[in-house]
């Protein structure tokens, strides 16, 4: 039997998968994933992503506005997230988070929703589920600011960024997941950062439908090529398989609770 593993991060409410979930699930747990936690990134689409997690045994759910659409969404509130959260298996906050790589001019206004979610997390005891990209240095900011106002458990999912952030993360005791990006040949420097942090805060995730890792790259992502960046994440760390997979699903039911 193949070592079990989670896909912390996917997307199974999109376009990409519509109508082909229990194959899409089927080889999953051929190759041990046996979980996975399906990412709500607009909260009008709560409902139909709950529905697709009640219907289905091993996914679980998030929900959030993500940073790209927080200009064009309503600004979500605290109580919509707690609200949302009452739902058993709803078991983290986001995706949000800051992305100024292509909506650098709604800054403000991702910053504003950034500090909503952090607030729901706290509320909920749920972890918060960040998106980064070219905001290192206000995302390190937020995060230690809000941190120091009160608690909360965070992921800092696909982690890109640089060592510095993730440094950051680190030390406010957060995780860094681990993406098909680790896998490209052009990201050693990611797979150092890896390689540095400590093997209690890494999980493992698809990001599905994008960012495919070889031999799967350039086409569709699905959840059941997670065991491959996972078998990566055992390289980068000099581990057998089997003990990198039974470590990342330690993390992640210490910082997702609710699916444990």
């Amino acid at each position: 039997m193949e070592p079990k593993v989670t896909d912390s991060h996917c997307h199974l409410d999109f376009p990409q998968f519509e109508g082909e979930l229990p194959d899409l699930l089927d080889r999953a747990a051929k190759v041990g994933v046996h979980r996975m936690v399906t990412i709500c990134t607009k909260l009008k689409n709560a409902p139909a992503v709950r529905a697709l997690s009640d219907a289905h045994a091993p996914v679980f759910w998030a929900a959030g506005t993500h940073p790209m659409s927080a200009a064009d969404e309503p600004l979500a509130t605290v109580e919509d997230l707690v609200a949302l959260a009452i739902h058993p298996k709803m078991v983290g906050i986001g995706e949000t988070g800051l992305d100024y790589h292509y909506t650098a001019d709604s800054m403000a206004v991702q910053q504003e929703s950034l500090r909503i979610h952090i607030e729901a997390a706290r509320r909920t005891g749920l972890p918060l589920i960040i998106h980064a990209r070219d905001a290192d240095e206000d995302m390190a900011r937020i995060l230690a600011e809000e941190h120091r106002a009160g608690t909360y458990t965070c992921v800092m999912h696909c982690f890109s960024s640089g060592p510095a952030l993730a440094q950051a993360a680190i030390d406010l005791g957060f995780y860094l997941s681990m993406s098909g990006i680790a896998t490209f040949p052009r990201s050693q420097e990611v797979r150092d950062i890896f390689a540095a942090a400590p093997l209690d805060r890494v999980l493992v995730e698809t990001d599905s439908p994008y960012l495919a890792p070889p031999p799967h790259r350039g086409r569709r992502n699905e959840p059941s090529f997670v065991n491959l960046t996972a078998r990566k994440g055992a390289e980068v760390f000099g581990m057998e398989y089997a003990d990198f997979a039974a470590a990342t699903e330690a993390n992640f039911e210490r910082l997702f609770t609710k699916a444990a």
